[in-house]
């Protein structure tokens, strides 16, 4: 009887630990990021890079325009003049995640 409580309770705690952090937002952000933007950007977004601008701290509205669309949003002045950045619609599904870990940065 005691071996099955120890069980159960065992069970109980393992379960009650942390989250994982791929069920993070900011962490899976940061997986796209690592993934989609470090051939442009550095791999440290609040630093420039090789081809784009640090992009700590941008806004959804700015990365929904920029990464959706290759545009800005209305009354935004760019870091940068350059227009290489091409739209990347495919990471639709990942700009709330994106968002978060720029802004966590």
């Amino acid at each position: 009887m005691r071996l099955a409580v120890a069980a159960l309770i065992g069970l109980t705690l393992v379960g009650c630990g942390e989250r994982p952090a791929a069920d993070d937002a900011a962490a899976r952000g940061q997986t796209v990021y690592l993934a989609q933007c470090t051939a442009c950007h550095a791999t440290n977004p609040a630093h420039p890079g090789p081809l784009g601008p640090p992009i700590k701290g941008s806004s959804r509205e700015l990365l929904e325009a920029k990464v959706l669309h290759g545009t800005y949003p209305p009354g935004y002045t760019p870091k940068r003049t350059s227009t290489l950045m091409p739209p990347m619609p495919q990471l639709a599904s990942s700009l709330p995640d994106l968002a978060a870990f720029l802004g966590s940065r």
